[in-house]
């Protein structure tokens, strides 16, 4: 007991002879005008001073980018750090607080219609689904032990290749460009790319600030992986690292546990866990707005009901048929779909 308040007292005096305050009451005050901010609206800051201490050098902050105490927002959707640093007596403070900026305009809401049915493998935990330039299937699967790449006649459902991953990985989302196939796994930080015309290993990746592994896909230039937060990561296709993140934001919500990822005209679609029902997403790849919310209530009763049976999760889209093909996790069936605006 004795050496515990001989080393408090020693902790004191250090921060005491530093000119250390450990308890001040200084906060930001914002004032805003809307509940859900906007980018183009109007911010006021101020430093809440109980004491009215006079501060000097207080200089505003978003994510690091000095802003004036009357700010309009232009900022990254999501998440940002508002912080305000200042001195009193010559004594730097700190004080920071987040803030969440959504998208300015509501998704539009669209719905499918089904063009197709095809037999699916009601044993395969799907996690990808993409077409190549060829207009092939290829099936990335998940399970401890059962985690898989597949290449996939659709019309029939013929596996033309197949390698299981090692039974430590739990297999993820896939992509293809330029004739390699990446393949993430979901904790194990590690993810795989393939030869894609004979499934050979080329090389392994760590991920180095995304959480997990869940979705891929690519833009011809760029992989975007999901990985079960808000947060898309855009990778660079060479060297594999994580260039930056976006967040994905509707007008009054921020979206998590995205999923399953596809490319189409210029926009990301999307499975997510996030809600009750089957839905997908429409995302601005340049700002993580949602752009559409997908309806595909109905989906999951058309297949066999069976004790396996889970969530939707896979979209790809086949560009010679310009059609969606939709499936789930242990489903039998897999679905030709288009894509429809609700009127």
């Amino acid at each position: 007991m004795r050496i515990i308040k001989l080393f408090i007292l020693l902790i004191s005096f250090i921060l005491f002879s530093c000119g250390v305050k450990v308890n001040h009451n200084y906060s930001l005050d914002i004032s805003k005008s809307n509940e859900y901010l906007n980018n183009g609206n109007i911010i006021n800051l101020a430093i809440n001073n109980p004491s009215n201490n006079l501060l000097t050098d207080l200089i505003f902050s978003i994510d690091d980018i000095k802003i004036e105490t009357k700010h309009v927002l232009n900022n990254k959707l999501g998440v940002n750090t508002l912080r305000a640093s200042f001195k009193v007596n010559n004594e730097n403070f700190i004080v920071q607080k987040d803030i969440i900026i959504y998208s300015n305009t509501k998704p539009k809401l669209y719905t499918y219609k089904i063009i197709n049915e095809f037999d699916h493998d009601m044993n395969s935990y799907t996690q990808g689904l993409e077409f190549d330039n060829d207009y092939n299937l290829y099936e990335g699967t998940g399970k401890y032990g059962y985690s898989t790449l597949k290449k996939i006649d659709f019309k029939t459902g013929e596996i033309l290749n197949k390698i299981f991953l090692d039974k430590s990985y739990f297999g993820e989302g896939i992509t293809i460009l330029d004739d390699k196939i990446f393949q993430l796994t979901w904790k194990e930080n590690i993810g795989f790319v393939y030869n894609k015309n004979d499934f050979k290993l080329i090389q392994s990746f760590n991920y180095k600030n995304s959480l997990e592994g869940w979705g891929l896909c690519n833009d011809g230039e760029k992989l975007y992986k999901s990985d079960g937060t808000e947060k898309i990561w855009v990778l660079d296709p060479i060297n594999l690292k994580e260039l930056y993140s976006f967040s994905v934001v509707t007008n009054n919500k921020i979206i998590k546990k995205i999923n399953e990822l596809e490319w189409h005209n210029g926009k990301i679609y999307a499975n997510t866990y996030q809600f009750n029902k089957e839905v997908g997403l429409i995302i601005d790849p340049k700002s993580g707005k949602v752009e559409g919310v997908i309806d595909f209530n109905g989906l999951k009763a058309r297949v066999k009901q069976h004790s396996k049976l889970d969530v939707l999760n896979g979209i790809a889209y086949n560009k010679k048929r310009e059609t969606f093909f939709v499936t789930g996790k242990n489903w039998n069936k897999l679905f030709e779909i288009k894509i429809l605006e609700n009127q």
